[in-house]
C-alpha cells in the first residue's frame, strides 16, 4: 500500500516567520520518509488547491534552499483569502476530499490566523462527518497575536521588535528640531491592539517617547487625544504617539472612517486605514503645530533584516511539533504556545494542541488592566509579556550584491 502524502497550505496576510512555520512542516514531513511519501504544497492556499494548483517541495527547494525559507519573508507559496462555505452540505467538500483522496493526501496542514483556523475547523468537521483519514492541523500565525488558547503566535514577536525598532529611530529624526511638532505612528490591528502596544520598547527612559500608546481596546476620544498632545507639548517640543488603525469612539465608529470612506475585505471586515492622516489634520489644525503621519503598513510584517530569533525558532518548532502530532493521530488541532517561568524568571516556551473549534472566530485582545492612563498607556505587564517574544538577531544572507537573498517560487 502506498505511503500517504502530506500537503500544507498558507492563508491570510503573511509575517516574516510564516515561511520558517512551512520550513518546520516541510522539513519534518520529509525527515518522516519512512511514513510520509511526498510533501506537497498548495500555491495560494485552499483556493489554489481547488484550481489544482500545488507543487512538490523535494523538487521545488532541493538540498539547501529549503533552509532559506527560514529567513525569507512573504509566504512562499502564496496565500488567499477563501472563506469556505459554512454548511458542510456545500459540494466544495466533496470536491476538496476526492482531490485530497486522488493525491493519497493523509495529513492537510494550514498556517494562518483566525479566519484559517476557521478554514482548519470546517474540513476537519468535515472529514469525521465522512470518517476520512485525513488529519487537519492548524498552525498559527499573525502578527495581530489575536489567537485565543495560545500565549502568542507566530510572527508577532518578530513584528513587535520591527515596530519598536522603527518607532525609537522615528523619536530620534523627531527629535532634531528645536520645533514644537506631533508625529503619529499608525500600526497594524483592527481589534487588538498587541502591536501596537509593542512601541512601548522604544522607549529608552521614563517619559520617553512615544508619549502615548492607544488601543482599539479603549474607546478614543478626539477631544481628550488633543488635550493630552498639549500637556506633553508644554514639556517637550518633540512629541511622539501611537495608535492602531482600528481605535475608534464610543460610538464604535472607526476614527479612520472620519476620513475615507472604507471598503470590506472577502470576508466583510471593514478595511481600515487613514486614522493617523486624520489625527494628523486635526492637531496641525486645532493645536496649530507641525504634524505629521507615519503609517508603517505592510513594513511590520514583511521585515527579514529585523527577525526575532526567539520568533523563528519557535516557529520552526511548531511546524515540526504539529506533524509530529498528526502521525500521532491527532486532528481537528490547532499549534499552540505555553509559557513556563522558572524560578529564576527565565521564560521557556513548550508547544500544547488545543480544539481548533474554540479557536476560530474568537479574539484574544490586550487585558484591560494591562491598558493604564485613561487609555493612553500600557502597564509593566505587557512589557514583562513582550519582551521575551523580540529576543535574538537572525543573520540573514547576503548576495554579491550587497541585498538579502531570499528563496522565489518560480
Amino acid at each position: 500500500m502506498a505511503k500517504k502524502n502530506l500537503i500544507v497550505g498558507q492563508s491570510g496576510g503573511p509575517t516574516a516567520v510564516i515561511n520558517s512555520s512551512l520550513y518546520g512542516v516541510v522539513s519534518e514531513g520529509l525527515a518522516h520518509s519512512d511514513e510520509i511519501g511526498e510533501v506537497y504544497g498548495m500555491v495560494n492556499g485552499i483556493e489554489g488547491f481547488l484550481e489544482d494548483r500545488i507543487l512538490n517541495f523535494r523538487e521545488a527547494l532541493p538540498g539547501d534552499k529549503l533552509e532559506y525559507l527560514k529567513h525569507t519573508p512573504g509566504a512562499y507559496l502564496g496565500s488567499c483569502r477563501y472563506k469556505l462555505p459554512e454548511s458542510l452540505e456545500d459540494p466544495v467538500y466533496p470536491l476538496l476530499f476526492e482531490k485530497f483522496e486522488k493525491l493519497n493526501i493523509g495529513w492537510f496542514f494550514y498556517i494562518g490566523g483566525n479566519d484559517s483556523m476557521d478554514t482548519v475547523s470546517k474540513l476537519s468537521r468535515y472529514a469525521a462527518m465522512i470518517n476520512s483519514p485525513v488529519r487537519v492541523i492548524g498552525e498559527p500565525k499573525t502578527i495581530d497575536n489575536d489567537l485565543v488558547n495560545t500565549d502568542h503566535t507566530p510572527g508577532y514577536g518578530s513584528a513587535a521588535k520591527y515596530v519598536a525598532s522603527t518607532v525609537r529611530e522615528i523619536v530620534l529624526d523627531a527629535s532634531v528640531y528645536e520645533k514644537k511638532s506631533v508625529t503619529i505612528v499608525e500600526i497594524m490591528g483592527r481589534h487588538a491592539g498587541w502591536l501596537t502596544a509593542a512601541g512601548v520598547l522604544a522607549r529608552k527612559y521614563e517619559g520617553d517617547n512615544p508619549r502615548y500608546i492607544y488601543l482599539p481596546e479603549s474607546d478614543f476620544d478626539t477631544e481628550n487625544f488633543l488635550k493630552d498632545i498639549e500637556k506633553a507639548l508644554e514639556k517637550d517640543c518633540c512629541v511622539v504617539v501611537c495608535v492602531s488603525e482600528g481605535i475608534h469612539d464610543a460610538d464604535g465608529t472607526f476614527i479612520c472612517e472620519y476620513d475615507s470612506s472604507v471598503g470590506t475585505d472577502t470576508f466583510g471586515h471593514k478595511m481600515l486605514a487613514g486614522c493617523g492622516k486624520y489625527l494628523e489634520n486635526l492637531v496641525r489644525e486645532r493645536l496649530g503645530v507641525k504634524a505629521r503621519s507615519v503609517e508603517l503598513n505592510v513594513s511590520q510584517r514583511c521585515s527579514a533584516s529585523l527577525i526575532s530569533a526567539a520568533d523563528q525558532k519557535e516557529a520552526v518548532f511548531a511546524g515540526r511539533f504539529g506533524v509530529q502530532a498528526a502521525l500521532d493521530g491527532i486532528t481537528g488541532k490547532m499549534v499552540s504556545f505555553i509559557r513556563r517561568t522558572e524560578a529564576d524568571g527565565t521564560v521557556r516556551i513548550e508547544c500544547g494542541l488545543e480544539d481548533v473549534n474554540a479557536i476560530c472566530n474568537e479574539e484574544k485582545t490586550v487585558p484591560a488592566d494591562w491598558i493604564i492612563n485613561n487609555g493612553s498607556d500600557v502597564s509593566e505587564k505587557f512589557l514583562q509579556y513582550v519582551l521575551p517574544l523580540v529576543q535574538g538577531r537572525v543573520e540573514v544572507p547576503l548576495g554579491e550584491d550587497g541585498l538579502p537573498v531570499f528563496v522565489y517560487r518560480k
